[in-house]
């Protein structure tokens, strides 16, 4: 009896976009013995990245936002290492794992790719931040910024600081989007309710600045919501500098576009992304999402891709305002149907979209991917009455709607601007 080898779907990435394809394949396909279903990422855990701040800010404990991913898929094959190389012609994936010293290589074949990989800090080459920046990606990131929020209270503390107060007591967050205004909100609230318990300060001491290029903070929500943020912030003594950007970093402090410094050691740095390194060897990034358009790559890219739609498919640039980070938000554009009403779903609706491609395609059926674009929480919150009545609904969409409104409530900023339109609780 001959064995026929099993169709390799391979999957690069275990955030937003890669783990809920996962999981919709594990579902539809993975019982199927002609099918091999492989999820590759460097961490073995799922990290729900909208909460980090609140990790960071000591509201949530570091466990309440990370998963085991062997806990949430069944059947899908799991890999833990570092995706090194993509070889297209030969249809390979080179993955290195192991201790630092004793690491080794894989090479894993597929029939199908689906690029996840996420996006990377992009600090612009600007002077100093690259070496004292932090930012807000993982959950060292957000440990990293508590334990230095304590440590420059504890050092302020005592005599021997009194001249560098305004540098250890100051906090910079550079990017009014969500994850800057979060930050910043966590930040503001954690130092202010921390320092009543330091006898040499006082809440006065404490200065947090959120710096934003634009006119208005969280542009995704639109003008009026925006302000009702920067109002709520500016009663919380959080000091806007909008229409300013940060120019660098150095032991004088922070450098503003207007000419200001600001005596601080900590910037944390959320106005700006790349996509990951590999994409660019792939040319992913540079006219098309995938080369060569006689299907050399049958696969689909999330995040800052679109999947690739025969002739009528387009790329997102690799930089922009329509581009968001996987997780954020989502909207599935559909060929002749026009935009579909947007969802809180954290781009989990898109996944499952993708997912449902490959039992059409295991049917020989024809099928098509659906253009996707990651447009950030402005789709998301458009109407927020509206996803609210949306939540009672039963749709393939639910659970993403749940997840979302959760995200919506426990965001420190978001909270205040979903209770203006009357949909979070008071």
């Amino acid at each position: 009896m001959n064995s026929v080898r099993p169709v390799r779907i391979v999957i690069l990435g275990g955030g937003f976009g890669g783990l809920y394809t996962a999981r919709y394949l594990d579902k539809m396909l993975a019982r199927d013995p002609g099918v091999e279903v492989t999820l590759i990422n460097k961490e073995n855990y799922f990290l729900f990245t909208p909460m980090l701040h609140e990790v960071a800010a000591s509201d949530l404990d570091l466990t309440h936002i990370v998963n085991p991913i062997r806990k949430l898929l069944e059947r899908v094959r799991f890999f833990d290492g570092e995706v090194e190389a993509i070889d297209l012609v030969k249809k390979r994936v080179i993955v290195s794992h192991g201790l630092a010293g004793s690491g080794h290589d894989h090479e894993l074949e597929y029939d199908h790719l689906v690029l996840a990989l996420g996006s990377l800090t992009n600090f612009f080459n600007l002077p100093g931040l690259a070496e004292r920046a932090l930012t807000m990606k993982s959950l060292g990131d957000a440990i990293h910024l508590r334990n230095r929020l304590i440590e420059n209270l504890e050092e302020s503390d005592f005599e021997c600081a009194l001249n560098r107060r305004d540098h250890l007591l100051t906090v910079v967050v550079a990017g009014g989007g969500f994850a800057g205004v979060e930050t910043i909100a966590g930040v503001n609230d954690f130092l202010r309710e921390a320092v009543a318990f330091y006898p040499y300060l006082k809440e006065e001491y404490l200065r947090t600045v959120l710096v934003h290029p634009g006119g208005v903070i969280l542009p995704e929500l639109g003008e009026q919501l925006g302000r009702y943020a920067q109002e709520k912030l500016r009663q919380r003594q959080v000091e806007i500098r909008t229409n300013t950007r940060v120019q660098g970093i150095s032991d004088r402090g922070v450098e503003l576009s207007d000419g200001a410094l600001i005596k601080a050691n900590i910037l944390v740095w959320t106005a700006g992304t790349s996509p990951h390194p590999l994409l660019a060897k792939l040319g992913a990034c540079n006219g098309e999402c995938f080369p060569g358009g006689a299907g050399l790559v049958r696969g689909v890219g999330l995040g800052r891709l679109r999947s690739r739609a025969g002739s009528r498919g387009q790329a997102l640039p690799a930089h922009g305002a329509t581009c968001h980070p996987a997780g954020q938000g989502a909207r599935a554009e559909h060929h002749g149907r026009g935009a579909r009403r947007p969802e809180a779903s954290f781009c989990f609706q898109n996944h499952r979209a993708i997912g449902r491609h490959w039992p059409a395609h295991r049917r020989r059926a024809h099928f098509r991917f659906q253009l996707l674009r990651l447009s950030g929480l402005v789709d998301v919150a458009h109407d927020l009455s509206e996803q609210a009545a949306a939540l009672g609904e039963k749709n393939p969409g639910g659970a993403g709607l749940d997840v979302g409104f959760v995200f919506l409530q426990r965001s420190r900023a978001i909270r205040n601007v979903a209770r203006a339109r009357g949909f979070a609780p008071t």
